[in-house]
């Protein structure tokens, strides 16, 4: 008992097995298996035994250090993570090193864990009759710098001649924009965020220009991914298509982007496309009012500001004098409105399909709070694993092609006359999806722009 050491809840340790010279692992005992970041992991066989290679990028917030490893695979299981979704994980077993005087073989699972703050977690079967955790204090066998990991990683950083990327956003740190640099750099791709209001435009017939804050010129790009928020659209979208005037290749173009914005056109271009939506009503003057709520069915309904985003500007009328109150009420502020069917039996439910270039990619099913019928993740609705149905798939995909899309959150909810399509999101958060399905959306994006400039790997 006496022989334990006492370690910290965060600590510095080595798995040379794996070619891991240094990664920072967060302690828990209340974890019962340890488990490993790693992505892209492929099973294969040796000898008749299961192996399976895999990347691992060990710093959080760094896609330019990977490393490669490969190992006996020991046992498959189920496992629940800390957010309580349950995961088929490959298991491993690898030497650990917490010192010099300390190293020993320890179980692994292999999982995606961009969506947690540690690269590793040390669960307890892994410390069991070697360690006492000291929860409230960290680093106790010694903290590394950055500049202390770089000399360990031997300033490995990989320079290729990938492409030249950029991001333009609002907020370089938005999950979503963090994991699609972070996924681009991983992959051997040079890309900046650049600040949608800080980019200017130069029109002319000779030297058409797109320039950044001081006029850093980024007409060499060689393709943008336009992740543009709602108050933005239309400046966005001029930039945008400015970029695809200078042929710079847009993961999503800028009409397809407009077009999905503009709620009323796009319902309208759906329905051209034989695509089933909530019965919706659109009108303008006040003496309208009645017949409008008549037409989609009466009360309860739901009204829709068209400028809404994220669940915002979105009302539930449950009486008849309710909708008309809300209705005139936003008619008097001239904004403009859509009426639409409330459809009881998806009981705050709706599912949200993931697709990239014309397939679903991945899926989630969204469901809203107690006392709330939004199910949007910014609301507080809770996702979950869900596998879509054949129609559902085939609704998503015929959606976003009929927006132009290459990239898109498209949103259904099942009625009892069959799925029905709410919206097509043109810049999809990846957070809720990524958690969700554990599926890593942002190496799918970049995989789309490599295939749309039929980019491959020198490496």
């Amino acid at each position: 008992m006496n022989n334990k050491t006492i370690i910290g809840s965060q600590e510095w340790v080595s798995l040379n097995e794996l070619d891991i010279p240094t990664i920072k692992v967060r302690v828990d005992s209340g974890a019962k298996t340890s488990a490993l970041h790693a992505v892209n992991i492929q099973p294969f066989q040796r000898n008749k035994d299961t192996w399976v290679t895999f990347d691992v990028y060990p710093i959080q917030n760094n896609g330019k250090k990977v490393i490669h490893c490969e190992a006996l695979v020991t046992d498959k299981r189920v496992i629940k993570s800390s957010t309580g979704n349950r995961e088929n994980r490959y298991i491993i077993k690898t030497s650990l090193t917490i010192s010099d005087e300390l190293s020993w073989d320890v179980e692994v699972s292999l999982t995606n864990r961009d969506t947690m703050g540690y690269r590793m977690l040390l669960g307890r079967e892994a410390m069991m009759g070697r360690m006492i955790v000291d929860p409230e204090s960290n680093f106790l066998l010694g903290n590394l710098s950055d500049e202390d990991v770089d000399k360990k990683y031997k300033e490995n950083v990989h320079k290729t001649s990938g492409l030249k990327i950029g991001l333009l956003a609002s907020n370089p740190n938005l999950y979503s924009n963090r994991r699609i640099i972070e996924a681009a750099e991983r992959m051997g791709h040079d890309i900046e965020f650049y600040n949608i209001r800080q980019c200017y435009m130069k029109l002319d017939a000779e030297t058409p220009e797109i320039h950044y804050r001081g006029g850093k010129i980024l007409n060499d790009l060689d393709a943008i991914i336009p992740r543009i928020k709602p108050s933005m659209t239309y400046y966005g979208c001029s930039l945008a298509r400015h970029f695809e005037s200078i042929r710079v290749a847009c993961l999503n173009k800028a009409e397809a982007i407009r077009q999905s914005r503009d709620k009323l056109f796009s319902l309208q271009l759906l329905l051209k496309n034989g695509i089933s939506i909530p019965t919706t009503g659109f009108a303008n003057s006040p003496l309208d009012t009645n017949d409008l709520i008549k037409m989609v069915g009466g009360s309860p309904l739901i009204i829709k500001l068209l400028e809404g985003t994220q669940g915002k500007g979105v009302v539930l009328a449950e009486t008849k004098k309710a909708a008309e109150s809300v209705i005139n009420a936003f008619k008097s502020l001239n904004a403009y409105i859509l009426v639409q069917e409330f459809v009881k039996e998806a009981n705050g439910k709706d599912i949200r399909c993931f697709v990239i270039d014309g397939k679903v990619v991945a899926a989630m099913q969204r469901e809203a709070p107690p006392g709330e019928f939004r199910a949007n993740v910014h609301l507080g609705g809770t996702t979950s694993l869900i596998k879509p149905t054949t129609a559902e798939k085939r609704m998503a995909v015929k959606a976003t092609k009929a927006m132009g899309l290459d990239v898109a959150g498209v949103d259904i909810i099942r009625s009892s006359k069959g799925p029905l399509l709410l919206e097509v999101n043109s810049s999809p958060g990846l957070e809720g999806i990524e958690t969700a399905t554990n599926k890593d959306i942002a190496m799918l994006m970049i995989k789309s722009i490599e295939k749309k400039l039929n980019w491959k790997s020198v490496v």
